[in-house]
Order: C-alpha cells, then sequence, then structure tokens
C-alpha cells in the first residue's frame, strides 16, 4: 500500500516527489516513456530561476531526480496504462497489466505533448534550431530570421512573442486565411516583421547532418509546387495534447482534455486524486509554473492523507 504515487517526472511531478519525501510520505513515482518530461528534450533553458548562465535541460531535470530521491522519493520505470477509481485504495494497472499498484492518492503530474508534423528531419532537429516553445527558445533567435508553423491563436502569440528577438518571422499556414482570433489576427498582421506563408505545408526541415536549421521545404497545397524557405529557426505550433487519456471518463477534463483543478488548490472532482503541471495548465506551460503546482499538489496531498488519518 503506497501513501502516493505520482504519475510523471517532468518539474511537476519531481517537485512534487521532493516534497511528499521531505513529509516522510515515502512517494513512488512512475517515469512513463518520457523521463524528466519535456526539458530532457531541451537544450539550454535560461529562464529556470536559480542558474544565471543557463542550464541544459537533461542537467536540470537530473538535478532534480536527485533532489527527490535524495529525499526517499522512489522512482520506477513503467507506464500507467490504467487508474481504477471506483475503489479505496485506488488501484493503478502499470504497463497492461504487468502489475498494479494500491495508493491511498494519486498526484497526476503527466504533463502535455506537443504536436508536430511528423517528420524524421523535425525529431532530429528538436533543440537544434527547431522548437515547440518560443517562450523558451526565441532569446536564442536574436536578429534571426526564424519560421512558425500553425493558424491558431498559440501560433500567432508565438509569432509576435518571437518579433521581440527575431529580424522577421514568417507564419507557414496550410490554410489561405488564419484560424486565430480576430484580435490576434489584427495584431499580426498590423506587425511589421511578420510575414506569411499561405497554402503551404513543411515538408521537410533542413539540415539534420548539420545539426542545424537552415531553412524548410515547403508545398504550396493548391499548386503543389515546392520551395524551399530559408531560415535559421522553426517554431511548431500546431497545439499540444494532455496526457490525460487514463483519466478519460473519471476526472473532470475540459473540452481539450486538460483536467480540471478546484483552483486555488490542485485537488480534482475525485477526493485523493490531484493534478499539476502541464496536464493541467494549458495558459503558461512554464517549467517553473510547472514546479510551483507540483509543489501545491505535494502540500495538498499531505494535508487530506493528514485530515483522512485523523
Amino acid at each position: 500500500m503506497e501513501n502516493v504515487v505520482i504519475i510523471g517526472t517532468g518539474c511537476a511531478g519531481l517537485t512534487a516527489a521532493t516534497y511528499t519525501a521531505r513529509a516522510n510520505l515515502d512517494p513512488l513515482v512512475i517515469e512513463g516513456d518520457l523521463a524528466g518530461g519535456q526539458l530532457s528534450t531541451t537544450t539550454l533553458v535560461e529562464n529556470f530561476p536559480g542558474f544565471p548562465e543557463g542550464v541544459d535541460g537533461p542537467v536540470l531535470m537530473e538535478n532534480m531526480r536527485e533532489q527527490a530521491t535524495r529525499f526517499g522519493a522512489r522512482i520506477e520505470r513503467g507506464y500507467v496504462t490504467e487508474v481504477k477509481t471506483d475503489t479505496t485504495p485506488f488501484e493503478l494497472v502499470i504497463d497492461e497489466g504487468d502489475r498494479t499498484i494500491q495508493t491511498k492518492t494519486i498526484i497526476m503530474s503527466a504533463g502535455a505533448s506537443p504536436r508536430y508534423l511528423g517528420l524524421e528531419s523535425e525529431r532530429s532537429l528538436l533543440g537544434y534550431g527547431l522548437s515547440s516553445c518560443a517562450t523558451c527558445d526565441g532569446a536564442f533567435f536574436r536578429e534571426q530570421e526564424v519560421a512558425v508553423v500553425g493558424g491558431g491563436d498559440t501560433a500567432i502569440e508565438d509569432s509576435l512573442f518571437l518579433t521581440r528577438f527575431a529580424s522577421k518571422v514568417t507564419i507557414i499556414h496550410r490554410r489561405d486565411q488564419l484560424r486565430a482570433s480576430r484580435i490576434m489576427q489584427e495584431r499580426a498582421t498590423e506587425n511589421s516583421k511578420i510575414d506569411f506563408l499561405w497554402d503551404s505545408i513543411v515538408t521537410e526541415v533542413k539540415d539534420p547532418e548539420k545539426k542545424e536549421v537552415t531553412g524548410v521545404q515547403v508545398q504550396n497545397v493548391k499548386s503543389m509546387k515546392e520551395d524551399f524557405f530559408p531560415c535559421q529557426g522553426v517554431f511548431i505550433a500546431i497545439g499540444h495534447v494532455p496526457n490525460t487519456q487514463i483519466f478519460q471518463d473519471k476526472l473532470d477534463l475540459d473540452e481539450t482534455g486538460y483536467i480540471k483543478v478546484k483552483h486555488p488548490s490542485t485537488a480534482t472532482n475525485i477526493p485523493g486524486i490531484f493534478a499539476c503541471g502541464d496536464c493541467v495548465d494549458h495558459t503558461y506551460r512554464q517549467a517553473v509554473t510547472a514546479a510551483g503546482t507540483g509543489c501545491s499538489a505535494a502540500i495538498d496531498t499531505e494535508r487530506y492523507l493528514a485530515e483522512t488519518e485523523k
């Protein structure tokens, strides 16, 4: 019987692990299929407090991991494929039934996954000029030309943010008009640093062999003509998918799949289950905000256990 099982090892999950471990709750952390979360795929993090010179994403996550285990958190490889919430204690099914775990409480911190185009070259250049987080990586592209793929509010927000650093931002969109809200469209069209490449899809990102972005191969969806578009950075802004499938029809989710919590707490609609990080937050999606909610979830869990045991 576990006191608390934490699902996910990103900033939220490992922060929750550190706090619950220091509270002598002996937390068990299930790592998932991406140890360290999204930061483990980022080369340099410059906006996490306490690192004036920046820190490599994988190094930051390894430090968080060591900190959690130092206080007694147990981290195990595995993937939660089912959660049984109609019983007390809760039961977690790991790796399609290879084993099950019973626990008094759950902290859900499995994060959200950026949507990508699905290109092999895209995967190779992730962190080497290609990014899905403009606020994380935009400062690396001062006075450079970058492309943003997408046409919704996220793409426009990212493009406007990138104009603070880049000399030119080109939005590549598969349609001939944006899907973003009208006010966002107006801001984009009025910005002299933003251009548009309409009716176009990215078929390849160059150049994986050089381990740097030199441009993208684009295809016009109407004429089917292909052209090379030179740029030094590519930002994929076609949305995120919260990793909440295991709680479908169990926890209250919003229309896009993010877990609803009872603000300002991290409590869900099921007593004993708490949620934090990017599986809750589709507004900020930053490492430091995820860590903050991980702390909150740990404190909420500690108080819940103390109250129920009383």
